[in-house]
């Protein structure tokens, strides 16, 4: 490791253009996509900000980690899916779903009413066809412009990536499962 010496000046110039909402995608092979999103999702609402959070893969049932935090917290969020495809029974209901999930989603959206909208694992229903992409890239487009979206997931479209305001890609250097090592309650949920 190289030592280095700390910034003794302010690396950038205060922005003067406009407070708006953004569109933030999280992307990538790499651990943290949903994660980032939370944490960002708890800086609002520690604010005292409105937030939503869709997961489009998660069954409404679901109870892991961040259900039950959010819950705690006073923060919705909603499955919207019958779990990750391999667990699918039936890949019609997933695609049915996935679209009847979007329509919430999006109502939610052009309300207005919340600060922060999280769609976590978007991607998916969008690469594997079950949704179309044009409406929710009109839907990003057309938002009140106070409304940031948070959309998590890998291989994003490129047409969100281009639309998007800010966009992370997580990138995979090793991972433990790789090893091994199984999902762990509390990391990985």
């Amino acid at each position: 490791m190289e030592i280095e010496q700390p910034p003794r000046e302010k690396p950038y110039e205060k922005r003067e253009g406009e407070r708006r909402g953004l569109i933030i995608v999280n992307t990538g092979d790499g651990k943290g996509k949903s994660t980032a999103a939370f944490g960002l999702a708890l800086r609002a609402h520690g604010r005292g900000k409105p937030v939503h959070i869709y997961q489009f893969m998660k069954v409404p049932s679901a109870r892991f980690g961040e259900h039950r935090t959010f819950e705690q917290l006073g923060v919705p969020i909603e499955g919207l899916g019958d779990g990750f495809s391999w667990k699918s029974q039936d890949l019609e209901r997933s695609a049915a779903l996935a679209r009847e999930g979007w329509e919430r989603a999006r109502k939610t959206i052009m309300a207005g009413e919340h600060f922060l909208v999280v769609l976590d694992e978007i991607t998916y229903p969008l690469i594997y066809g079950w949704m179309p992409l044009e409406p929710v890239l009109e839907t990003l487009a057309n938002r009140p412009p106070h409304v940031h979206v948070v959309l998590t997931g890998r291989r994003c479209p490129p047409e969100i990536i281009a639309l998007a305001d800010t966009v992370t890609e997580m990138t995979k250097v090793k991972h433990a499962f790789e090893a091994g090592v199984p999902a762990q309650r509390g990391i990985e949920d």
